[in-house]
């Protein structure tokens, strides 16, 4: 069991008084004063103490016959690895982020072994029993597209505030420029180290990327037209060395000045002088570093413990100077430690870390000041940047009722019975279940061919991979990559870590590189390949699978009919109407409700629930076939 939080409390002792025979609790969480509401395995004492230990200790007084193994741990560390997951026979996530979520789901597919996935949000919950091959992974539902869309979005959005842009049908023109002149920038830039053949390659690289853009998004407004402008390249590579000169400043006495000149000054300045923007609005204001400064001269910055207030001005500007030094302290000394062959430190947001809570706070209220919005507390800026929703401790006992549920035909190998579940309140709870979907061969996530790949360490490089198993074995084109956690390791304009072994690469033990097809015309689904180190005997390959694979082709996309009413192309009469009954389509369902679709905070769907009609009596039917 992975998490023992809301969830994972009640799903412990669901284990444990149903008579699971031996439980390993996975958590690297300690005991809050904000948990003990929920987390009835919990007490005061507890407090800043191992959950998964304290979870072990309390469940262990349910059933003193039964084996229970706590280790607090992150579930990403080494020791967590492939062959530590097929020890066990069925895995239990109770998680509460999205990563260790699609983890956890990436080692039991390579493991293969069973998977019952759940989550809460506020009343909605959901289950999903994820069994390789036979059902789609835990990322592959729609709400996973939801997820990255949202994201997406995001990005775009931040672009827009610095621009203010008007119109909202603008946003996917600025991504393709803002991405092709950030790529062109790089290509050009002096202080990129490369010789005159890789430079050549990334810009033709460039080239075959700018190509493909254009020709998918044909007919947009001249929004294209101006992409490689002599005059942007320059304002850009100006902009590129400001960047690159704030970073250098890091640890240093300027580097709050940097940051807030860039920031809430030139960047605001650069906004003002697109005229055409203000002529029916308010233009923004710049903020002047030492003019504020001077009026936080004596504020001490322990005032942005009151989160309840909303701070001056000059306290804003003085709690942005202060968590900037404390986060660039943190990042250097992260990034001190940081080894080769590791991705490059970064900090990300969290709302229980004053840090990171305090520059956003300060950050978006400077922001605030300069367009004329209202200031808000810490305390309203932590629930709005946390997306904070209310844990329900009902909500989490059915959740993990109804994951013991499924998990008891995943035991008993009754799959055909096996359901995703959903939670859902709208007036009267509603419990509503789906049959298991096999993986969708055109997403990118869950339509991921799973494999084993034998490497000799001492002996394998890249160029055995793509040579000797992708393109003689199993008979790739020119066009793919291959990727790992850190980025692409190859691609045919990448071929520099070729004759790079895999040790120097990065590439070891129970980690995983992802071959993707890039053939236009008829790619395969994306293979992903988990590294087991062997020695090979020498006159044999060095890198081998051991499965005899087929790798599936991704379906074509046929376009969408525009006949009417037709779903499969085949035009009917104008002005008809039929349906079909369930004697001529059997897989459709009587219609028994309005549906809603729902998504969590982590991107779960919770979907396709049913609202009874007013005309039903209210009863509330779980349907556990």
């Amino acid at each position: 069991m992975v998490g023992a939080g809301g969830i994972g409390c009640e799903l412990l002792k669901n284990l444990v008084l149903t008579g699971f025979g031996e439980i390993h609790i996975v958590d690297l969480d300690t005991i809050d004063l904000s948990n003990l509401n929920r987390q009835f395995l919990f007490r005061q004492e507890h407090i800043k103490k191992s959950k998964a230990l304290v979870a072990k200790e309390s469940a262990a007084k349910f059933n003193p016959h039964i084996k229970l193994e706590a280790h607090h741990a992150n579930i990403k560390d080494p020791q967590f690895n492939i062959e530590w997951f097929q020890g066990f026979n069925i895995v239990f996530n109770a998680l509460d982020n999205l990563d260790a979520r699609r983890h956890v789901n990436k080692m039991c597919l390579a493991a293969d072994v069973p998977l019952i996935e759940s989550g809460t949000t506020g009343f909605n919950g959901q289950v999903q029993v994820i069994v390789k091959v036979s059902s789609p992974i835990s990322s592959s539902s729609d709400s996973n597209a939801y997820k990255v869309r949202g994201k997406r979005n995001v990005m775009i959005a931040i672009r827009k505030r610095r621009r203010k842009p008007s119109l909202v049908g603008e946003e996917l023109p600025v991504h393709v420029r803002t991405t092709l002149r950030l790529e062109t920038i790089n290509a050009d830039d002096p202080q990129v180290r490369c010789s005159g053949r890789a430079k050549t390659r990334r810009l033709s690289s460039i080239t075959r990327k700018t190509q493909k853009m254009v020709s998918r998004h044909r007919g947009m407004p001249n929004a294209m037209a101006h992409i490689f402008t002599a005059k942007e390249i320059k304002s850009l590579r100006k902009e590129s060395q400001a960047l690159n000169s704030i970073r250098q400043s890091m640890g240093s006495d300027d580097f709050a000045r940097k940051v807030f000149d860039k920031v809430f000054k030139d960047d605001v300045n650069r906004l003002r002088s697109m005229e055409d923007m203000w002529k029916i609005r308010k233009p923004p204001t710049a903020l002047d570093f030492d003019g504020l400064s001077k009026a936080a001269e004596g504020i001490s910055t322990s005032m942005a413990q009151q989160d309840q207030t909303v701070w001056t001005e000059a306290e804003n500007f003085a709690v942005f100077c202060d968590s900037l030094k404390r986060l660039s302290t943190r990042l250097q000394k992260k990034q001190a430690q940081d080894t080769e062959a590791a991705a490059p430190s970064v900090l990300t947001f969290d709302k229980d870390d004053e840090d990171t809570l305090d520059f956003v706070t300060a950050s978006a209220n400077l922001r605030s000041i300069i367009f004329g919005i209202e200031m808000r507390s810490k305390f309203v800026i932590k629930q709005m940047a946390g997306n904070i929703i209310p844990a329900i401790a009902t909500t989490n006992a059915m959740t993990a009722g109804l994951c013991v549920l499924q998990a008891f035909k995943v035991m008993r190998e009754d799959l055909n019975r096996a359901k995703m579940v959903f939670l859902e309140r709208s007036g009267a709870r509603v419990i509503n279940s789906d049959t298991l979907k096999p993986p969708n061969p055109n997403c990118s996530v869950c339509g991921i061919m799973q494999s084993r790949l034998i490497v000799d360490p001492t002996r394998a490089t890249l160029n055995d991979l793509v040579q000797d198993v992708l393109k003689t074995q199993l008979g790739y084109g020119d066009e793919f990559s291959i990727n790992n956690e850190v980025g692409t390791l190859y691609d045919p304009d990448l071929d520099d870590n070729l004759s790079k072994k895999f040790s120097d690469l990065g590439v070891k033990a129970d980690s995983f590189l992802t071959v993707i097809d890039d053939d236009e015309e008829n790619p395969r689904v994306n293979l992903s390949l988990s590294i087991s180190e062997k020695s090979l005997p020498e006159d044999s390959k060095p890198v081998q699978v051991p499965d005899k694979l087929h790798i599936a082709r991704k379906p074509k996309v046929v376009p969408a009919s525009t006949t009417n009413g037709d779903t499969n192309g085949h035009a009917e009469p104008t002005g008809t109407k039929r349906k079909r009954s369930l004697e001529e389509d059997p897989l459709q369902e009587p219609k028994r409700g309005k549906m809603q679709m729902n998504f969590n905070t982590d991107g779960f769907l919770i979907n396709d629930v049913v609202i009874a009609d007013d005309s039903t009596d209210g009863a509330i039917v779980i349907d556990d076939d």
